[in-house]
Formats: structure tokens, C-alpha cells, sequence
């Protein structure tokens, strides 16, 4: 019988103190033979930000490095949406670190061959294969440059099948998902559903800094969001601060799984296992969010709500209003109510992005126009 952890999300964008770390965490850490968590902020060397959206995170060097030997980790995932926030360097600066202190990486390389690669465990009941792959935001690699192993169906089955070929265990750790979001899309579902009918004997799930519930499709375990494991970020937001460490025990060939609500402190990033009824409290919401999940007509209801919800949102995203960087110029214009979107202007996205071939230039021409996507 063999154990393995993975946790979600973890980002030390600032000095932290290892001792905050409780000692109950840490002997759950020690007593696991294989210890996996997605590494969200790398190693910076040359401090130059890509262009993107959203924040830029990096790694405070010294404190991750003492959370990461503390903690006893194997394996790091790297392929998430921030592992290229500052570029191709960084990619390779991380890589470097980790090789340097014996831990090891999936879901990122200098070039899109070393990005897809699996990582192979033989545990002593049995080979086990990790796959991790995100979606397609500012950090996929390509045939010539350095990124993350990105989100494609097609190459996503290829890998699982090969990796089906060559172990007895073939785990899928996926970054997606809609922040702050509990549920899966219904697209989500379908594809995590096609991974588990190829090959697949678990699949994992983060990116949306909150918990999310899970399913058994065909036999096999889905987990959507893990949630944050630790975060040195404040957020207004409460999910941010409660995740969920899969415990994975292998046993002649079967797997068992075992969930662990873990908690951080909001100042302090105080990390430490919740209290029974804060425990209890977890556990139910992850059964509320997994009532969903089997429900066809309950998870569909529930997106379109989203949707609903995030509606205004998205379409200033598609509008001239987006290129305007100063705040207060955004803010009057939204107080007065002006529109920069049309019918006709937003079927002529909509084309754009629903057509493959259209999808396809589009995607090239604008990343050469920002010059540092290849």
C-alpha cells in the first residue's frame, strides 16, 4: 500500500515563515510516500513582465524553497496560467530550481516536446503516470518556445493512452475552470468524462482559487477544483482561503481517496487543518456542489445563472471600453451608462472566435502583434 498527496494552488509571492506552517499538516506530509502541489509562481531571474491580464506572480526564492522541503514534495505541476508571467526565463529558471533541489516537474519545458512529457512513479504497487495540462491562457509553450503543456483534447488523449500504455496508474491533474466559480461548465464535465473513458484512472482539478465537488464517472474519480493549498495574496473573497488535500492510497491496483479540508489565515497565511465543525462545514459543501454535478439539469441551470451573472462583465471585455487603461475614465464612462457594443460588431467576434479557421489565424496574428507570444 502506497499513499500520495496533492494539493492545490500554491503561490509564495512574499517572505513566509515555515513555522506557520502546522505540524499536523506537516506529518501528514511526512507520513505520505509522494507529495504533489501546483506550483503557481515561479522563479524570476530577469524581472520583465510579459503582456497579459491579470496579475503577475512570482516566487519569493528562498521561502518556497523551505515550504517545498518542509512539506517533502516529489512533484511539482507547472502548467497553469502564471508559470510565464515573466517570460520564457522564467520557465527555465524554475526548471533549474528544481532540478537543483531534487524535486521534480510536469506540465512545463523549454519547447512543447518537453512540456507534454509525463512523469513517471514507480511507487512498489505499480507504475504511476501524472499528466498535467492548463488551459490555454499566456503560459503555453509551442514547438519553439518555452511554456506550459497546454489544454488540447486531441494531443490530451494521445498522452493518456501512451501513458496507459506504460503504467498501472495514469492520473490527470488539470488547471481550468472559472474563478470563484464552485461548479463545472457542462463543457468541463463532458471533456473530464472523455479523459476518464480514455484511459484515465483520476482526474484533478484547479485554477479556480475555490473548492469545487467531484463525481465517479465509469469507475473513475473527477475532483474539478482543489481550491488554493496556500496563497501569500489577500483576497476579499472567502473561498480563497479553504482548499482540499487528496490523499491517494493505492492498494493492488484499486484506489481509494481520502479528502482533507485545509485552511489558511487571511493576514498571516497561518496554514493549518480546520476545527470539526468548520471541517464538517467543508465536507458538506463539497456534497451540496457534487448533488449538482450529477444532476444534468441542475449543473446546466446553474451555468446559465453564471452567465447570467457575468453577462455585463464579458461584454465590456468585447468593447473599445477595454483599451482604456485609466480608471476614472472607465468608471464615468460606466456611470453614464454608454454602450461601445453592437449586434453587428459582436457577431463579427463571435465568428471569430466560434470558427475553427477563423479561431486559428486569430490566435496567431494577435499573439505575433504583442510580440512576445510565439
Amino acid at each position: 500500500m502506497k499513499s500520495i498527496l496533492i494539493s492545490g494552488d500554491l503561490g509564495i509571492t512574499s517572505f513566509y515563515d515555515k513555522t506557520l506552517i502546522s505540524n499536523e499538516i506537516i506529518e501528514l506530509f511526512k507520513e505520505s510516500d509522494f507529495n504533489i502541489v501546483n506550483l503557481e509562481a515561479g522563479i524570476v531571474v530577469e524581472d520583465e513582465k510579459i503582456i497579459k491580464t491579470g496579475p503577475h506572480l512570482k516566487a519569493e526564492k528562498e521561502s518556497l524553497l523551505d515550504i517545498l522541503k518542509i512539506l517533502r514534495i516529489d512533484l511539482v505541476t507547472l502548467a497553469n496560467n502564471h508559470i510565464k508571467d515573466y517570460g520564457e526565463n522564467e520557465i527555465r529558471s524554475t526548471l533549474q530550481f528544481c532540478e537543483d533541489n531534487n524535486i521534480g516537474t510536469v506540465g512545463a519545458g523549454v519547447n512543447l516536446e518537453e512540456a507534454r512529457k509525463t512523469f513517471y512513479w514507480d511507487s512498489g504497487e505499480g507504475t504511476v503516470a501524472f499528466l498535467n495540462f492548463a488551459e490555454n491562457e499566456w503560459a503555453s509553450a509551442s514547438m519553439t518556445s518555452a511554456g506550459a503543456h497546454p489544454m488540447d483534447i486531441i494531443e490530451n488523449v494521445y498522452a493518456i493512452k501512451n501513458a496507459k500504455d506504460n503504467a498501472n496508474y495514469v492520473i490527470a491533474i488539470v488547471h481550468g475552470g472559472y474563478e470563484y466559480y464552485n461548479l463545472p461548465s457542462p463543457r468541463m464535465q463532458n471533456q473530464y468524462h472523455f479523459y476518464a473513458e480514455n484511459g484515465v484512472n483520476l482526474v484533478v482539478g484547479h485554477h479556480t482559487h475555490c473548492i469545487s465537488g467531484c463525481e465517479v464517472y465509469k469507475g473513475v474519480p473527477i475532483y474539478y477544483s482543489l481550491g488554493n493549498f496556500l496563497f501569500t495574496r489577500n483576497s476579499e473573497n472567502q473561498e480563497w482561503y479553504r482548499g482540499l488535500i487528496l490523499e491517494i492510497i493505492l492498494n493492488n491496483e484499486k484506489i481509494d481517496i481520502k479528502l482533507h479540508p485545509v485552511c489558511h489565515e487571511k493576514g498571516s497565511y497561518r496554514l493549518y487543518f480546520p476545527c470539526e465543525q468548520e471541517n464538517m462545514e467543508i465536507l458538506s459543501k463539497i456534497d451540496s456542489y457534487s448533488e449538482i454535478i450529477l444532476d444534468d439539469k441542475m449543473l446546466n441551470r446553474t451555468w446559465n445563472d453564471y452567465i447570467e451573472s457575468k453577462a455585463k462583465e464579458y461584454l465590456n471585455y468585447w468593447s473599445p471600453l477595454s483599451y482604456i487603461r485609466n480608471k476614472y475614465i472607465r468608471r464615468l464612462i460606466q456611470k453614464l451608462g454608454l454602450t461601445f457594443v453592437n449586434k453587428e460588431g459582436l457577431s463579427l467576434l463571435l465568428n471569430l472566435m466560434r470558427c475553427e479557421s477563423h479561431l486559428d489565424l486569430s490566435k496567431e496574428v494577435i499573439a505575433r502583434y504583442l510580440g512576445n507570444q510565439k
